[in-house]
């Protein structure tokens, strides 16, 4: 009991999917949330970028959002796009969100959200100074495929990351989440066998529990 009250709670941004939005992905990982209760607590942020065209479970009041687009108002992972709109505003939104409601300890990325917070953790390793984070969980995470971005995927990343991958995700395939994972120093890879969603089952909580470990002050005393 000792460890448990010596244990300072863990602050993460949460960066929501393309098509979603920070009150949506709270609602969406309730699971998780629950899963890491007394350990880390999820901060939602919702991007800059208003979808055209409506959402998953968009009303009026919490339009459907995005990080940046591949295409005029549209985005496709997989797309080779020439011209990606819409970064240097939501690492703008990012870096905002860190100091306002700050500190953080790391980031939490689903899908768009996640290839984003790669991002960070890139420009977080080269030392840029907007970006207090140490660590990030990236869930069906991708490299973005626009020349514009290649700068990101240059060189390893040495940020602590856990890449989590659905085995099944026909969203994201888990082929794109490894090649991901690839780009950092030492990268923890978390398989499970469903699709596009933030799993929080008892196996995938242990994994999860015993990264943020890694960061819990206090621990094992």
């Amino acid at each position: 009991a000792g460890a448990m009250s010596e244990r300072r709670v863990l602050r993460l941004l949460a960066l929501h999917g393309y098509r979603q939005s920070g009150p949506l992905f709270r609602q969406r990982t309730g699971a998780l949330r629950k899963a890491l209760r007394g350990r880390a607590e999820l901060v939602p942020v919702s991007a800059p970028h208003t979808v055209p065209g409506g959402g998953e479970d968009s009303d009026g009041d919490d339009p459907p959002c995005g990080w940046w687009f591949s295409g005029p108002g549209t985005f496709e992972a997989a797309e080779v796009a020439a011209e990606p709109a819409g970064l240097e505003e939501s690492l703008s939104a990012v870096a905002a969100a860190l100091a306002e409601h700050g500190p953080f300890d790391g980031l939490l990325g689903f899908s768009q959200g996640a290839a984003l917070a790669a991002m960070v953790c890139a420009l977080r390793a080269r030392g840029d100074p907007r970006f207090p984070v140490g660590f990030a969980i990236l869930v069906a995470g991708f490299a973005s495929r626009a020349p514009a971005h290649r700068h990101f995927y240059r060189e390893p990343i040495a940020l602590p990351t856990l890449h989590v991958v659905g085995d099944t995700d026909a969203v994201i395939a888990a082929s794109l989440s490894r090649e991901l994972a690839q780009c950092f120093v030492e990268p923890v890879v978390l398989s499970h066998p469903g699709g596009h969603f933030v799993p929080a089952a008892a196996a995938q909580r242990k994994v999860y529990l015993d990264f943020l470990d890694r960061f819990c002050p206090g621990q094992g005393q």
